[in-house]
């Protein structure tokens, strides 16, 4: 099967499904079938196999996208217009050899994400920053307020998976830092992982609460499930964005709250960033001891600058 016939195929395959009665995302038996249909059973096994998947990534995945998505190491895929596609695999950003169709085939995938993700993308509602349900984070400007495109930002989330052996085995810790580092874990003091953006704050902390005692219970707070410490009694909290109403959000602060009621031996926080400061804080200094998390700076100097501006935000002096 070469690529002319591909669109077409895949663009009646989806009207087809589109003005089929019912809702929900097809199944892979129901689009296999409409693909042997609507090519006249032209198509070799092959084939079909490969035009299944291009029409479930387009119903129901990125789409064109979705094989960057797949690639190994990548952290971003970007689109600046139809026939502008970016991506970084850790290395920086280079040109994909992708493209849409056209402008409206961008903005289709747009809402058509947005949607997956509870929130609304439209003209009234121009733009979206939400978390998809693989982890995935979505952020997307809508044309004209995006000039000549509309814009989508897909950054791919990976949870921590290195242990604490495997960086001891890269040169993480040198010199005295790894006994300075189990000392602080095993005598529980309150700590904060700082670095800028992408210094690997969540990996190094991931490892060290897979030093925590088995006994104790940890539970976590994140925005996205990235942290996965090695430890046996792990509870995730995760937020959610309001729906397409505008209600039923769940933030970072109030997941702080509901896990002071979950007897924690850990609070965890995987990035104080907002409010909750003003509760993490608070449940640091009465008692909870061994609490964490990562906060982004570029200098541990910078930290306490940071933290009064997180403090003020949320109403706090600078006492």
């Amino acid at each position: 099967m070469t690529g002319a016939p591909v669109t077409p195929l895949i663009d009646r395959v989806r009207s087809r499904l589109a003005s089929a009665p019912g809702a929900g995302v097809p199944g892979a038996a129901t689009v296999a079938a409409l693909v042997r249909e609507e090519s006249g059973g032209l198509l070799g096994d092959r084939a079909v196999l490969d035009a299944v998947r291009l029409a479930t990534d387009e119903l129901a995945g990125a789409g064109v996208l979705e094989p960057l998505l797949r690639r190994p190491g990548v952290t971003d895929v970007l689109v600046n217009g139809p026939d502008e596609v970016w991506v970084d695999c850790g290395s920086g950003l280079e040109r994909a050899d992708v493209r849409f169709p056209d402008e409206a085939a961008v903005r289709r995938l747009a809402v058509r994400l947005a949607a997956s993700a509870g929130r609304r993308l439209d003209d009234a509602a121009p733009w979206v920053d939400a978390g998809l349900p693989d982890g995935t984070r979505l952020h997307a400007v809508l044309a004209p307020v995006a000039a000549g495109s509309t814009c989508l930002s897909l950054r791919v989330l990976r949870r921590a998976a290195l242990s604490w052996a495997d960086l001891l085995a890269r040169g993480a810790f040198p010199g005295a830092s790894a006994d300075l580092l189990r000392a602080a874990v095993r005598r529980r003091p309150a700590f904060l992982v700082t670095g800028g953006t992408g210094t690997g704050k969540t990996t190094v902390l991931s490892a060290l609460l897979g030093l925590v005692d088995p006994a104790e219970r940890l539970v976590l707070c994140e925005d996205a499930p990235e942290l996965d410490p090695r430890h046996p009694h792990v509870v995730r909290l995760l937020t959610r964005p309001p729906n397409v109403e505008g209600a039923g959000a769940v933030t970072l602060r109030d997941l702080v709250r509901q896990a002071l009621r979950m007897r924690p031996d850990r609070l965890v926080v995987g990035e104080v960033r907002g409010g909750e400061v003003v509760d993490l804080l608070a449940a640091l200094n009465t008692g909870h001891d061994g609490g964490c998390g990562t906060v982004h700076v570029n200098r541990a100097a910078d930290l306490p600058a940071r933290l009064e501006a997180l403090g003020s935000t949320a109403g706090l002096d600078r006492a």
